[in-house]
Parts: structure tokens; C-alpha cells; sequence
């Protein structure tokens, strides 16, 4: 990976929207070099995949949860029910499984704090948990998708 492609991948994570032509003329080549680039930065997984970015007020969904999890055992099968659980919860937008005194930081995406009851009952019905606290967010002050990409290298 050189400076070009560090430069087409934030370009892109930016807007992936930008058509070759555009991506061509920042980086100074010609479209079928940069096509290349790119179909490369795609099948060596430097680019995941593309999606559009919703806004969840649009689609009624205004409620943001962080929610702290510490789970009873940490034995295999107990570990992967819960994995299994929480793939199955689209309103899980985001799992991290932590170090510390908590084991996993869950983001949720919900309509309303009703909602987010239900979702409550429903997580806790399929695993047993030692302690869960949720954090409702107030106020969104910064949301980004984009990485820090070191484009100097």
C-alpha cells in the first residue's frame, strides 16, 4: 500500500459516492490505474464494503443506548450463546467484548425507551447476566465512520 492508495481509501471512506473520474484527477491517474487500485483495495479487504449511512430519526429510531454488560461465566458455551443472542438483535448496532470489569459494550438503536424495555426483556430471557447497565445518550457530539488514515507513510 503507497501514499495513492491511502489517499483513495479516505477519499472513498469520505464519500463513496465519488465517481473513478473524480478519484482519478485527486490522485492524479488516469481512471483505469485508479479502477484497478481499487478493485485491488477491495479484494485484498482494505475496503469492507459500501453502504449508506441512514439517519435513524428519519426512520423513527431516536434513542441511543450504551449498555454495559457483565456476564455470569465466561465459559465457552455461555460466551458463544451470547454471541449467538446478540446476532440475532438487529437493534444491536455495535458489540465490543472488553478488558476490565465489564465484559462487552453493546450500542443499541431504538425508537424510544419503551422500546428499548422490550429489547431489555427480550436480552435478558435468552442469557443470564451477572450486571447490566444502560446509559441513554443525551446528545450526539460527534459521529464519524472515518479512520484516521496516515496518508504521510
Amino acid at each position: 500500500m503507497d501514499k495513492i492508495d491511502r489517499i483513495i481509501l479516505d477519499l472513498l471512506q469520505k464519500n463513496s459516492d465519488l465517481t473513478i473520474q473524480e478519484i482519478s484527477k485527486s490522485v492524479y491517474l488516469s481512471s483505469t490505474p485508479c479502477w484497478h487500485r481499487i478493485k485491488r483495495l477491495r479484494e485484498q479487504g482494505y475496503i469492507q464494503k459500501t453502504v449508506a449511512i441512514i439517519d435513524p430519526k428519519k426512520v423513527q429510531l431516536n434513542t441511543t443506548v450504551f449498555v454495559f454488560v457483565v456476564i455470569e461465566s465466561h465459559d465457552q458455551e455461555k460466551l458463544e450463546l451470547f454471541s449467538r443472542t446478540i446476532s440475532g438483535m438487529p437493534e444491536i448496532v455495535e458489540c465490543h467484548r472488553l478488558s476490565g470489569s465489564v465484559d462487552y459494550l453493546l450500542k443499541i438503536v431504538i425508537k424510544d425507551i419503551e422500546g428499548y424495555d422490550l429489547f431489555y426483556k427480550k436480552l435478558i430471557n435468552k442469557v443470564s447476566f451477572l450486571k447490566v447497565t444502560s446509559n441513554f445518550v443525551i446528545e450526539k457530539m460527534k459521529q464519524t465512520t472515518e479512520i484516521p488514515i496516515n496518508i504521510e507513510m
